[in-house]
């Protein structure tokens, strides 16, 4: 289960790739300056993620327009998350949780997907300016996407 609503958000770094290489992103950066919601997902180069990815990268406008920044997290590498991205023009910008330390700290583990280990399950947090967690969702199981239109009413009450 995820992180509960009006508790704070664990901060964390992250490592993203980029063409100039690899850029660390730290969730506190955006604290007092806008929201933030994070989208778990198990792996990408797989259909249900490349199908969230894509669909939130093609509504980016959406979220930025109600003051939030949006990073998808799993635990592949950032070389794999930038070949994905790539290949299927995501413009979110992916975080490498490889150590699964952050999919630990906010409860989103999914055990054994699919037997090849444990990955982030499919979620949903949406952290306020202030660092607190205003929405969170897991979704019942990874093929389940979660409630996009919950994650911008909530969104549309922070703003």
């Amino acid at each position: 289960m995820p992180l509960k609503i009006g508790t704070s958000a664990p901060d964390f770094a992250l490592k993203t790739k980029t063409a100039t290489g690899l850029e660390e992103v730290k969730l506190s950066n955006n604290f007092g300056k806008n929201n933030t919601v994070l989208l778990f997902f198990p792996l990408a180069f797989t259909g249900v993620c490349t199908a969230e990815m894509c669909d939130v990268s093609n509504g980016i406008a959406a979220y930025e327009g109600l003051n939030a920044t949006v990073y998808g997290i799993s635990v592949d590498s950032p070389f794999a998350q930038e070949a994905w991205a790539q290949k299927e023009k995501i413009t979110v910008k992916l975080l490498s949780d490889l150590n699964k330390s952050v999919t630990k700290a906010y409860d989103v583990v999914f055990p054994n997907l699919a037997g090849v280990g444990d990955t982030s399950a499919r979620a949903a947090v949406v952290i306020d300016k202030k660092g607190m967690v205003a929405y969170a969702e897991q979704t019942p199981t990874p093929k389940d996407l979660p409630n996009f239109e919950a994650v911008k009413a909530t969104l549309a009450k922070l703003k």
